[in-house]
């Protein structure tokens, strides 16, 4: 694989999906893509936490990515230093501005999970990245809800990986392939 940019990992402390073995070091050490990132939950990562995040992340060569729950975290996630943004877009329009602001960084906004969040699609800007990963697209019609799309944005595959055994994106490839999108490499390395 080329690239999985939505993994987390043990710095997202709250989130009951993880376990114990989801480390930095073991996602690292895996290798299932040449290009990895890490973006656990902002909400997890106060001003005590993220120095270490970040440091950790880069020690292993990795990309430092973040994943923003709403608008309500678009502020507190223009402050820091990451590479990119992973973005949970609610179809309300507070949402919708908070995509906007972040692409205003001109940092890769990739808006996680479009269906489950209920994005209206029609309502963000071009610019932005459309996810397409294991976790949550088979839950839904995809080729009706993110087909007629395809033209319109760029698209990133990821596993959404919240243990080691998920770290991989097969259902999200053969969605892309069977709607013929190519993934949109980010990072050279």
């Amino acid at each position: 694989m080329s690239q999985d940019l939505h993994i987390h990992t043990t710095f997202s402390t709250g989130d009951s999906a993880i376990v114990p073995e989801q480390t930095i070091k073991l996602i690292a050490r895996t290798g299932h893509a040449r290009i990895l990132g890490i973006s656990d939950h902002l909400e997890y990562l106060d001003d005590n936490v993220f120095p270490l995040y970040k440091e950790t992340i880069q020690k292993y060569g990795l990309r430092v990515g973040i994943e923003i729950n709403s608008h309500k975290w678009v502020k507190r996630a223009l402050e820091l230093d990451v590479e990119y943004y992973i973005y949970h877009c609610q179809n309300i329009a507070k949402d919708y501005r908070g995509a906007e602001k972040l692409l205003q960084s001109e940092k890769p906004l990739i808006i996680a999970h479009p269906m489950v969040m209920g994005t209206d699609l029609n309502k963000l800007p071009s610019e932005c990245l459309i996810e397409i990963n294991n976790r949550y697209v088979w839950r839904d019609n995809w080729s009706q809800k993110i087909g007629c799309f395809k033209n319109r944005f760029r698209f990133v595959l990821s596993s959404d990986a919240h243990q080691p055994h998920w770290l991989n994106q097969s259902i999200a490839r053969y969605v892309a392939d069977n709607l013929l999108i190519k993934e949109t490499i980010l990072f050279n390395n």
